[in-house]
């Protein structure tokens, strides 16, 4: 990880080394807490936020749903995202809002509990790797399940939800995969570890349900409006195992990853083994926002 200068905490800019918090900290021992990942591009016309109203809404969404009250309103938070990036000078970067709970409770019972809120900001690339938005990403089917509806909100983008996800990643990353896609309990596609799935076939896009155990990504609904108003016919659907071995096409969506191809599944050639056509259509008109700062859609913030 690159370190930057300074990371927002609490309502205020502190040194990087010297963002802590107490080994007690309820969050530590129970994972609760809330995120979100966001870019900032430095597009033509300057560097702007994508989806930045959107990530801080799901950001009080996801804490609402595991109780937590985040001390800060929505314009506090995405001012201070903005005050971090400048305070560290990016013309691009990553950001990480992160709200936690501290020190005051121990044990399951989280109430007594402090709430604590920081966003951390730092230069990073491709996230699957280099080259990957051309050549695609071998993956596997992972032996890890995503959890059954009504066991742990998949909604909410919280710490302890990524636990299933780190065991997905390890797993493809020790077989020699670039990442892992989970089944959910029905045994239906799900995702990936930190994406989330479309399934091209016969021209028509495919991508599983709200409700299959997935994170309703940001990137995912933009990555829908785009392609109908390209003009394709978009499926949210469940999805067999055996559909991904049959595949056109597939690709995977989320901030960092934005739209990545996929070339092989198990060892199963996917279509030409590199990106297909429309996933290269998608792209173009997604990074075409993103590099020239042409925004038909409102989706980016200037700073």
């Amino acid at each position: 990880m690159n370190k930057s200068a300074k990371i927002w905490m609490n309502g205020e800019l502190v040194d990087w080394n010297d963002a802590k918090i107490h080994v007690m900290s309820h969050a530590v021992h129970y994972g609760s807490t809330t995120f979100e990942g966001i870019r900032c591009y430095e597009t033509l016309k300057g560097s702007a936020l994508l989806f930045l109203d959107e990530h801080i809404r799901r950001l009080r969404d996801s804490s609402k749903i595991y109780r937590i009250e985040i001390p800060f309103s929505e314009k506090e938070l995405k001012d201070a995202v903005i005050s971090t990036i400048h305070a560290n000078a990016h013309k691009s970067c990553y950001v990480r809002p992160i709200v936690f709970r501290g020190l005051g409770a121990f044990g399951v019972n989280p109430h007594r509990a402090s709430i604590e809120t920081a966003i951390a900001t730092w230069e990073w690339g491709t996230y699957l790797g280099e080259d990957v938005l051309e050549t695609g990403v071998d993956v596997r089917v992972s032996s890890w399940y995503r959890p059954a509806p009504n066991t742990m909100p998949s909604w909410a983008k919280a710490g302890g939800n990524y636990l299933n996800s780190q065991l997905i990643k390890m797993e493809a990353l020790s077989e020699g995969y670039a990442e892992g896609l989970a089944l959910d309990i029905n045994g239906l596609v799900a995702e990936g570890s930190g994406e989330n799935i479309f399934v091209i076939r016969d021209g028509v896009i495919y991508t599983p349900m709200p409700a299959q155990s997935i994170l309703p990504g940001i990137t995912r609904n933009a990555v829908i409006h785009i392609a109908q108003e390209l003009g394709y016919q978009v499926q949210e659907t469940m999805i067999p195992r055996e559909a991904l071995y049959v595949a056109d096409e597939i690709f995977l969506t989320g901030t960092a990853a934005e739209i990545t191809p996929v070339r092989s599944v198990d060892k199963y050639p996917v279509g030409s083994e590199k990106r297909g056509p429309i996933t290269e259509a998608l792209q173009h008109n997604y990074l075409k926002i993103v590099q020239t700062g042409e925004d038909p859609y409102n989706w980016l913030t200037f700073i």
